[in-house]
């Protein structure tokens, strides 16, 4: 999957301390940006974000991509993973935004970014890796970034995972958190983790039923997803646990989980077969006591 894997374990190291090491070799275009206007739960989430600036930019097909940027350094996309948005980098973002311009989207299905639906409920293209990448590379495209730093988490990760494989000029460092690659966690995928990582078995399975189940009890399904309120700003939970009152977001999250059990393999398979791989320098971290450290061997599998 890579060729120079730099590899860590303990965690204790912030996406600051690598990235900020690194060197651009290209200027940052201070074009002005397209501004659509953005939608309420944008508005609602700006409290976490003082002094940035809202987006809402058409990327094609019909598909429009929300968040917030700021600062005037080297370009960083800061990629969420489920059940969040944008909000979860809220904490570390007044570190980074003193060395990078940041750029944080709610991604495809997510937040206020747009949540398409396919006519084909076989069909979860829409959702796939390499489609999502696309959104990030013209969503980046149309704010003068023609080339960026990458540091992503979860779902983002698997989205940033393809964007470098398909977009290696697009990409200086990258940044991974908490995944292996997803053909591997799903080929090698055993008791302890369906019991761990039950959530993706349930969402992958047909439609409406999960839609259905999580729609019936919103709230409970937040609660379990996310643990504690305690552990996340109020704000940000409220936000997370609202996206599971919308039928939109439900059906596009489960789409998304589709798609990595279905496409995502595919895509992978076919980049193993042509040899593609990530070509920037990637760092992956990962919890000491999480799954990925459990029940995966990471430094193996990135390696591949």
């Amino acid at each position: 999957y890579h060729d120079s894997f730099v590899p860590t374990r303990k965690g204790k190291d912030l996406p600051m301390t690598y990235l900020s090491s690194c060197k651009t070799n290209f200027s940052i275009s201070r074009r002005s940006m397209l501004y659509v206007d953005t939608w309420k739960t944008m508005e609602q989430v700006s409290p976490l974000y003082p002094g940035y600036e809202p987006f809402s930019i058409p990327v094609g097909n019909n598909i429009t991509i929300a968040g917030v940027r700021n600062g005037t350094g080297p370009p960083l996309l800061l990629l969420h993973g489920f059940p969040q948005t944008h909000l979860i980098w809220h904490k570390v973002a007044p570190s980074l935004v003193k060395h990078f311009t940041l750029i944080i989207p709610d991604l495809r299905g997510y937040g206020s970014s747009s949540k398409p639906t396919s006519p084909n409920p076989d069909d979860h293209t829409l959702y796939s890796k390499s489609t999502m990448a696309t959104d990030m590379v013209s969503l980046m495209r149309s704010l003068g970034h023609p080339k960026y730093y990458i540091c992503a988490h979860d779902r983002g990760a698997r989205l940033a995972h393809k964007l470098c494989v398909d977009y290696p000029e697009k990409v200086e460092k990258c940044i991974l958190l908490d995944i292996c690659p997803t053909k591997a966690m799903f080929t090698t995928a055993n008791h302890p983790f369906a019991l761990l990582y039950w959530h993706w078995f349930f969402l992958t399975q047909a439609a409406p039923f999960p839609e259905d189940v999580i729609s019936a009890a919103p709230a409970v399904f937040a609660r379990k997803t996310l643990a504690s309120p305690s552990l996340y700003d109020e704000v940000a939970y409220k936000a997370y646990a609202a996206q599971f009152e919308d039928a939109e977001t439900v059906h596009a999250m489960c789409e998304d989980y589709r798609a990595s059990a279905k496409e995502d393999i595919k895509e992978q398979v076919a980049d193993e077969k042509a040899g593609r791989k990530i070509q920037c320098p990637l760092r992956v971290l990962w919890g000491k006591e999480g799954v990925v450290e459990k029940l995966f061997d990471a430094r193996a599998e990135w390696r591949r």
